[in-house]
């Protein structure tokens, strides 16, 4: 068990800026390189299947080492894991700046997502701690809306770095970027204070609560719909530039392409800072849910009737981006509201499931042509029909 801790509406707008940053730092870090990412084959000479382990393996790093930090936060403290994650980012970023090869270039973008995992699992978990009821919702929808801004900010500050002074400057980019966060962390969070009582070791807590968490069946549909939705994403960002690469499409232009997506999401929390008191979170996740579908059966019909254009591409999926705006945050405020005593745990789960189907999604990208947006679309749908379904099976429970 760990003790709450309740602000002053005051304090409020300092608390969620610092935590909306610790939070956005992993998609920032994630994204900044996708432009650089379709030149990196022949200026190292690999693979495109290699080149996508540089995000698969951030990826993976930063869904499996939630799972640690969550329970881990639980136990500890919030702001000791988060500051002890920042440190590793920035040492993973410095590292990233240094490399030779491909394989020392990975193996930094492993340990830069590593650390960028803390601030993902506390942020989410800190949001619990802090708010309660509508307003949860409400904080979620302003942290979904801001970090629908990361993509395309970071795509495009990441090609400019990249064509102005080469791929490396993102890396020292971010290694500052880290610091920084680390002075805010320290200065500015509020300490989370777990419980007095006498505890187990962690490793017992920590298994204790993964098997407490598996025993809830809703909790494991909350997660499905989570980590499909992320797949659906992250398959968008790792096939974008190759798409658009094949339309002709330039690394400083890229983000302006992908900004479709996440600028309708921050449509779609908006309208959730609104629907939050109306609306039931089923409702919103199943308008979300039919958004998303839609858009990229939209994309997909273009890709196939041969209108191979970039906006062909990423107009349909303002669809995708606003669906996902009204899906997320409901089914993150289900996941670690279910029980709120694990919520880092809960928020750990799904976070390695989120990032563990997306490391999956953006490698599946890399094994298959890109010459038109079909191949792509087919990937995407995919994953969003298992989304549907695990959403289906949820609403069933409910009524039951």
């Amino acid at each position: 068990m760990t003790t709450s801790t309740s602000l002053p509406q005051a304090s409020h707008g300092p608390l969620i800026a610092n935590l909306l940053c610790q939070l956005a730092f992993g998609l920032v870090a994630m994204t900044i390189c996708i432009p650089s990412m379709q030149e990196w084959g022949a200026q190292f000479g690999s693979s495109q299947a290699a080149v996508q382990l540089t995000f698969s393996g951030y990826v993976a790093a930063y869904g499996g080492f939630q799972l640690i930090y969550g329970p881990m936060s639980d136990r500890l403290g919030r702001k000791k894991i988060l500051m002890f994650g920042l440190a590793l980012a920035c040492l993973g970023s410095a590292l990233g700046a240094l490399a030779t090869d491909l394989t020392q270039l990975t193996a930094a973008r492993v340990l830069q997502g590593a650390g960028a995992a803390a601030g993902m699992v506390v942020g989410r978990a800190m949001v619990q701690d802090l708010f309660h009821g509508p307003e949860r919702t409400r904080v979620m929808a302003w942290i979904g809306m801001a970090m629908g801004l990361c993509p395309p900010l970071a795509t495009i500050v990441g090609g400019q770095l990249h064509v102005q002074w080469g791929w490396q400057a993102n890396f020292v980019f971010m290694t500052v970027i880290a610091l920084a966060l680390l002075v805010a962390a320290w200065r500015g969070l509020p300490d989370h204070t777990p419980a007095a009582a006498a505890q187990p070791h962690w490793l017992g807590v920590m298994l204790a609560s993964y098997a407490r968490l598996a025993r809830e069946p809703a909790f494991l549909l909350y997660v499905t719909i989570l980590a499909m939705t992320t797949a659906t994403f992250y398959a968008f960002l790792a096939g974008a530039p190759i798409v658009l690469g094949s339309y002709g499409v330039s690394p400083d232009r890229i983000g302006y392409y992908i900004m479709c997506v996440p600028l309708s999401y921050i449509v779609g929390n908006y309208l959730i800072t609104h629907m939050a008191h109306r609306a039931g979170d089923r409702t919103m996740m199943r308008l979300g849910q039919a958004a998303t579908v839609s858009g990229l059966s939209l994309m997909l019909v273009l890709g196939i009737a041969g209108v191979d254009t970039p906006l062909a591409f990423s107009l349909p999926l303002i669809l995708l981006g606003l669906g996902h705006g009204l899906l997320v945050p409901a089914a993150l405020v289900g996941t670690v509201g279910l029980l709120p005593a694990l919520a880092g745990s809960a928020a750990a789960v799904a976070g390695l499931a989120q990032q563990v189907l997306g490391a999956f999604s953006g490698y599946a990208v890399g094994l298959v042509p890109h010459d038109g947006a079909v191949n792509l679309g087919w990937i995407m749908l995919g994953f969003a029909l298992c989304a549907t379904v695990a959403m289906l099976a949820l609403h069933r429970r409910r009524l039951a």
